[in-house]
């Protein structure tokens, strides 16, 4: 006697959880490396602002300290790729069209292609709007655009394709399901190489790539992966060796009208000019668990002309808090501390002093922050590493 059982539908789930957890897992990764990586390139860039302060342009030891500062710049943004994979960077969302917004990149997008390459659009003429973070989707569209460009090393025609589309049922894909609803379809093709169907399935993730060694760091489509699912999209991948990719993402469709998206410099992650950094003369409570970052900013304010109260974490903060003779013009805190994390402590002290200006700083911010908007009302968040005239800029206005 034999018994036959069909195993396909549990191997296929069995497959779609080992990858879902794989993913969860290099994603915690990436974000607990880029929180503590933030940290460390705050307290470097932020010192070597500070000893810049001290050289002149004609200093030989001043070309020494740019050369830290842009490196650090550099570290950072890397640091960020890994941020937008892990899903745990500050987004701006605003609605946009992506019809203007790919007419604006045009011109970038050419030269980036070069000669050899023809790069053309094609555009649903009714497209409707989606809400997303715009720089954040450029970069995806760049990163994109870049590959398809680097799959046609003879020259080829790159395609990019918007398209408004309507699913009346759910579209299981790949690993996923794409849930019944109306989204703007847009496709990225080339005309390349392809990529093999035993390299399909890591392509999204972080440092895997199939160029050679120095032509590029793997986190190109790691990248673009985590940034369209933090937006709430979804996107895939169609290959065949020798012929061609098409890359295509899912955004769902926004039909509200944008109220606040209006002015984006407003939203949570917002950075002010540096031009904006004058004297001023109030008084900040600084909290920061990592004391070399506490050292640099407070440095940066007192230079400023602030006067400064230091506090480790949030219970020492709330304490201090207690005498009723201190006042306190602003905070300036960490979002992620050991206790109480920022926003429940701000939230906490402004019950007995209500209209104190926040500022809240984080090499990222979990889920405090993830649509854009700010738990406590008319804070701003202040994203690590920054420089010191991007901080003392960011009280300036925020005390007004």
């Amino acid at each position: 006697m034999a018994v036959l059982s069909d195993a396909t539908q549990l191997k296929t789930l069995e497959a779609q959880f080992v990858q879902s957890q794989k993913m969860q897992a290099i994603g915690q990764l990436a974000g607990g490396v880029a929180h503590d990586f933030n940290n460390l390139l705050t307290a470097i860039s932020g010192h070597c602002d500070l000893l810049m302060l001290r050289h002149d342009k004609g200093d030989p030891d001043f070309a020494d300290l740019d050369q830290i500062s842009q490196n650090a710049n550099r570290a950072a943004s890397l640091v960020g790729q890994l941020l937008a994979f892990s899903r745990k960077q500050t987004l701006k969302p605003q609605v946009i069209d992506l019809r203007d917004t790919l007419s604006d990149m045009t011109h970038l997008l050419n030269r980036l292609v070069g000669e050899k390459v023809l790069l053309t659009l094609e555009h649903d003429s009714e497209l409707r709007s989606i809400r997303a973070d715009k720089r954040q989707l450029e970069q995806v569209l760049m990163n994109l655009v870049v590959n398809a460009r680097d799959a046609m090393p003879g020259g080829g025609e790159i395609k990019i394709e918007t398209e408004n589309l309507h699913l009346i049922q759910d579209m299981p894909r790949d690993r996923v399901t794409v849930p019944k609803g109306d989204y703007v379809a847009v496709k990225v093709s080339d005309e390349g190489t392809g990529i093999a169907a035993n390299e399909l399935g890591k392509i999204f993730e972080p440092f895997f790539t199939t160029k050679r060694v120095g032509e590029g760091t793997g986190l190109g489509l790691s990248t673009a992966y985590g940034i369209i699912k933090q937006t709430g999209g979804y996107i895939f991948c169609d290959t065949v060796v020798g012929s061609g990719t098409c890359f295509t993402i899912y955004l769902p469709v926004y039909d509200r009208i944008a109220q606040s998206d209006a002015h984006p410099d407003k939203a949570a992650g917002g950075r002010v000019p540096s031009d904006m950094a004058i004297q001023g003369d109030a008084t900040v409570l600084l909290v920061e668990d990592e004391a070399p970052v506490r050292a640099f900013a407070s440095r940066a304010l007192k230079l400023r002309g602030y006067c400064v109260l230091e506090a480790e974490n949030a219970e020492e903060a709330l304490k201090m808090l207690d005498a009723p003779d201190l006042d306190v013009d602003i905070f300036v805190t960490d979002v992620i501390m050991p206790g109480m994390d920022g926003p429940t402590w701000v939230t906490e002290a402004l019950k007995t002093r209500p209209g104190t200006k926040t500022v809240f700083m984080s090499g990222y911010a979990e889920d405090v922050f993830q649509d854009g908007n700010c738990p406590v009302q008319n804070a701003v968040f202040l994203p690590k590493p920054f420089s010191l005239s991007e901080l003392t800029a960011t009280v300036q206005n925020q005390l007004g």
